[in-house]
């Protein structure tokens, strides 16, 4: 998400990032926010050893959206933490530049490969998509197979928690929420004033997260067959 900030008599955009988690009891909350400056592997190992430092003692699946240096970050600092990147991000950012005459039947072949129920026959499809629009957009098959090692995390897992873990919808729809409080403020003073309006906005949206995911029971019980020995001993 992007706003405005006045910076030494200029206005210049700023990105700022949202750290969203929910525990295993299925509660959402927002774990951390940042303004980028310097988005750099160095700024993301600084956001992953200050969760690590305020109590997160363990991430089972992250979901990030393609952002250069985040996975390393992240394997980093939880080494065991499994990545998924966001399906969603992928198919828009592989996909901006196709023409309108070709993107529905293209979409439809890459539905093929990213619902696929099983990693085999995705990678099947994937080259099935290859054989048919390579010649034409070489770039697609390239990025999905060069990224999918983390694009892939999700076929391991049932429904239920592929809903849960191959997008970062939820994040998207915090930042809609944080827009409409925002709207009215084309343009903020500095960093801080812009950090505190946001944390306000946050500690109001967060308020309504009382309870959990209607399918938890079913997600909780899947993880914890597929992370026991991580689990074990927590009350949980």
């Amino acid at each position: 998400i992007h706003y405005h900030v006045r910076s030494e008599g200029r206005i210049v955009k700023r990105a700022v990032y949202i750290a969203l988690g929910i525990d295993m009891n299925g509660k959402k909350d927002v774990l951390g926010m940042y303004v980028g400056e310097n988005e750099s592997a160095k700024f993301w190992l600084s956001i992953m050893n200050g969760l690590k430092n305020r109590g997160v003692e363990d991430i089972l699946i992250a979901c990030v959206d393609g952002l250069n240096g985040f996975p390393q970050a992240i394997e980093a600092v939880y080494p065991k933490t499994e990545i998924q990147q966001c399906i969603i991000h992928q198919i828009r950012n592989s996909t901006k530049f196709v023409s309108y005459k070709d993107i529905k039947k293209l979409m439809a072949d890459l539905k093929l490969v990213y619902a696929a129920p099983t990693e085999e026959t995705a990678l099947n499809e994937l080259e099935l998509f290859k054989d048919k629009w390579d010649s034409k957009y070489p770039k697609i098959y390239k990025s999905w197979h060069d990224n999918w090692a983390t694009l892939s995390t999700y076929f391991k897992y049932p429904e239920a928690v592929r809903r849960l873990i191959y997008t970062t919808n939820a994040i998207e729809g915090f930042n809609r929420q944080l827009r409409k409080v925002t709207k009215s403020k084309t343009v903020f003073p500095s960093d801080d004033s812009l950090l505190k309006m946001l944390y306000l906005a946050t500690m109001d949206i967060t308020k309504k997260w009382t309870g959990h995911r209607q399918d938890w029971g079913q997600i909780h019980s899947q993880l914890e067959i597929y992370f026991e020995e991580r689990l074990v001993g927590r009350n949980l």
